[in-house]
């Protein structure tokens, strides 16, 4: 074993101090930069950012790996699924109303733009997004539609007016919604629920999920996050102003969309861990107004009370969730199917994900699920749809994340742990 001499251990120390003391000034000088180039981008002013944009190769052996493991997923007749595009961290997903270009939010700090040109649906360019702005987990990703894209952060949320048009470049038009700081108080960021998710709803306002940082709350935050509605959906005009908690009683939402029929908001909700591998049940529930509480932190999940609040009574009015899905498969990102590729037992039904367990002694999920939905607005039974990532051993060869549907009506599955987007379309 090496010993470090006196002097040596002098010098090391010194280094170490004067490392410790740039980094501490470097932290401060880019996120001064950062927002100093919101401001020239808002004001339509170049950042001076580097033409040479990142990109991610869309060929070499990676995609025959992709390949082998597409081979083994299970899907019903007549569907098949293909790689559309390899995207690091890949999570939410919004899809340009007019271009196509589908824009891909992170739990990292990037996001990325996905270009198919030639329209065979399979992407020929993924190249990073507003490089000259330093996001902090832009995972949030949704349009307008009139095409305005936001982007909802940890605690910040942005506007691009017309990213789908002007992503080409380094510098797009971009503007402060809800500034950094004001999504949620800063002492309470977390490195824990920190997934964001958006959608413009009916309404013409945005709506984005807010998690609470712990695994159940402790009963002193109780005021705080119902104030500001973590744990819940919150609603703002889309300039940002007149916010307001549209649902609250959530655990860790991410995944949200509206039902184009009745304009409802359909979510997922994740429940609380560590209470045995066959509950509390997942969930995937239905707001049909303003101001509904879905029972956290009373309920674990479905009607499991927590160990934590098993004594206080739970709201009488508290909503239950429309389907009980499978406990710990990690219901994740959702959409309502609209197009016309798939059959018409799809039009109008639901298709999730399920990330897939981790605190579990048999891992679940893994797979894209569909849930009906009948005319009465409410939901059928959900059933697999695609599965083949979670191995009989265990094994996960890739964890879906989101879904989104592609302008001809195909389907996209985002997956992070692999770093792809792949399709699913119906037919030829």
């Amino acid at each position: 074993m090496s010993i470090i001499r006196r002097g040596q251990r002098s010098a090391v120390l010194l280094a170490s101090t004067m490392l410790a003391g740039a980094m501490m000034i470097a932290a401060p000088a880019q996120a001064q930069q950062s927002t100093d180039n919101l401001e020239k981008l808002s004001n339509f002013q170049s950042t001076g950012a580097s033409m040479e944009m990142e990109t991610v190769p869309q060929t070499g052996p990676r995609v025959d790996a992709f390949n082998k493991t597409l081979s083994g997923i299970k899907l019903p007749d007549g569907f098949k699924i293909s790689l559309y595009a390899i995207v690091p961290d890949a999570r939410e997903m919004a899809v340009g109303p007019t271009t196509g270009v589908v824009f891909v939010g992170t739990r990292k700090a990037k996001v990325w733009a996905v270009t198919d040109r030639d329209k065979d649906r399979v992407a020929d360019e993924v190249k990073v997004f507003a490089p000259s702005i330093q996001f902090k987990l832009p995972h949030g990703v949704c349009f307008s539609k009139d095409g305005f894209l936001f982007v909802a952060e940890q605690n910040r949320v942005l506007l691009f007016p017309a990213a789908e048009f002007f992503y080409e470049g380094p510098d797009v038009a971009a503007f402060n919604v809800v500034k950094q700081g004001e999504l949620i108080p800063p002492n309470e960021e977390s490195f824990n629920h920190t997934a964001r998710v958006c959608r413009i709803g009916p309404d013409d306002k945005l709506y984005i999920t807010l998690g609470n940082p712990f695994n159940v709350f402790a009963p002193e935050k109780f005021d705080l996050y119902k104030k500001n509605g973590i744990g819940g959906i919150v609603r703002f005009d889309r300039d940002g102003k007149n916010r307001e908690v549209y649902a609250w009683g959530i655990r860790n939402s991410v995944g949200m969309d509206f039902n184009p029929k009745d304009k409802t908001l359909w979510f997922t909700d994740n429940q609380v861990d560590g209470m045995g591998d066959d509950i509390p049940p997942g969930e995937l529930n239905r707001a049909t107004k303003a101001g509904q509480n879905f029972g956290f932190p009373y309920f674990g999940g479905g009607s499991v009370r927590t160990a934590e609040y098993k004594d206080q009574t739970p709201p009488a009015d508290a909503v239950k969730p429309e389907v009980e899905m499978p406990a710990h498969a990690a219901d994740l990102g959702m959409t309502f199917y609209t197009g016309q590729q798939f059959p018409q037992k799809y039009r109008g039904g639901i298709f999730s994900v399920q990330h897939g367990s981790w605190n579990r002694t048999t891992p679940v999920g893994a797979r894209v699920m569909f849930t009906p939905v009948k005319e009465d607005g409410t939901a059928g039974k959900p059933e697999v749809f695609a599965e083949g990532w979670l191995t009989p051993n265990g094994e996960y060869l890739g964890r879906p994340a989101s879904v989104a549907q592609l302008n001809d009506g195909s389907l996209l599955v985002s997956d992070d742990t692999s770093g792809a987007i792949y399709r699913i379309s119906y037919g030829n």
